[in-house]
């Protein structure tokens, strides 16, 4: 079946493919002290800078939670917006093992903001109230929208005034930075994020994840909470080689860009037809779109792709580093097809 479900369907890039290839020659030392581990840490600190700590995780739901759990104790609580992965799709991994409260916050557009977080800044020293102590942000949001080196940095200015951090899930922060023409440490460290999951599956890579603290006196005891957590890695080169040859050069951005190019294709194939209605800005590699039922019913029986809101009839369609041209103008004029009949 075709998909356009979600760059977690996509294969492996093939020059990540490669560097696993090189990775498994021969026999390294285990648990990250091998050459392919400090390689890669050192990329990191190309983008990002020199003074940072970086932990190689397998999943994006251990970075987020094992991350989250760094900076917050169990009577503390960490402010997110509604949609987001860490309330809605990590099956309440952050609350279960961390017992830090999650405090949602709705959202039109999948972007939080000063004044919408402000309601929840409240009950501090107040022994009766869950103690906010983080927020934190997805990039590119859960609605495929970026949020703009500004906007972090007021919200982080906002969460260190009140002596709480700002946690960033970067799942795809890679097609943030390609829409926006940025470095990645534009929209982390230059702009106050305190901690980093970066995101590798979505972008091409077989499987792993980082947990960056940009202030690396946060890190202090993270080894352990990474042991604990069940996400140390003991052939750890296989996950660290993929990220340096994600990083080295531009193929990180390169597989980002295309994605975006091709769901910004789709929407301009889409943009007008009778029966379809985009309802986000297509700023990323994702498209929300309302059909009529029956239109979606059609279209899931050749394609894959998800319901996102089943009360609106709104789905989700995504690109992603190997979706080609011809594959979207496939698509696109069959959904013009079923929504024309």
């Amino acid at each position: 079946m075709k998909s356009f479900a979600s760059d977690n369907t996509a294969g492996v890039h093939p020059d990540i493919m490669a560097a696993l290839n090189t990775a498994n020659q021969g026999h390294c030392s285990a648990y990250g002290d091998d050459p392919h581990t400090r390689a890669a840490i050192e990329v990191f600190e190309e983008h990002f800078g020199e003074e940072i700590a970086v932990f190689f995780v397998f999943l994006g739901t251990g970075a987020n939670v094992l991350g989250l759990r760094a900076l917050a104790r169990p009577h503390e609580a960490v402010i997110c917006a509604e949609c987001a992965h860490i309330n809605v799709d990590e099956c309440g991994a952050p609350e279960a093992f961390n017992g830090s409260k999650l405090l949602a916050v709705p959202t039109t557009n999948g972007k939080l903001s000063c004044a919408s977080i402000a309601p929840r800044l409240h009950g501090f020293g107040n022994e009766h109230h869950a103690q906010p102590k983080v927020v934190t942000i997805t990039q590119a949001t859960e609605l495929g929208t970026v949020y703009g080196p500004a906007e972090i940095r007021s919200l982080a200015s906002l969460a260190h005034g009140k002596k709480m951090y700002l946690h960033m899930d970067g799942a795809r922060l890679a097609n943030a930075a390609a829409h926006l023409g940025c470095r990645l440490g534009e929209l982390t460290r230059d702009v106050g994020v305190d901690v980093l999951s970066f995101g590798g599956t979505k972008n091409g890579l077989m499987f792993g994840e980082a947990v960056v603290f940009l202030r690396p006196e946060l890190a202090a005891g993270f080894q352990y909470l990474r042991k604990q957590g069940m996400q140390l890695a003991s052939k750890m080169r296989f996950i660290a080689s993929q990220f340096e040859a994600l990083l080295k050069g531009d193929l990180w951005r390169r597989n980002a860009a295309h994605a975006n190019a091709m769901a910004a294709l789709l929407a301009e194939y889409l943009q007008g037809l009778d029966g379809v209605r985009i309802t986000q800005k297509v700023e990323t590699n994702v498209i929300f779109a309302q059909l009529a039922p029956h239109h979606i019913g059609i279209l899931e029986k050749e394609y894959y792709f998800y319901r996102w809101d089943e009360a609106r009839n709104e789905i989700r369609w995504m690109t992603a580093w190997d979706t080609s041209e011809q594959q979207v103008k496939a698509f696109a004029n069959r959904v013009r097809e079923v929504v024309s009949a």
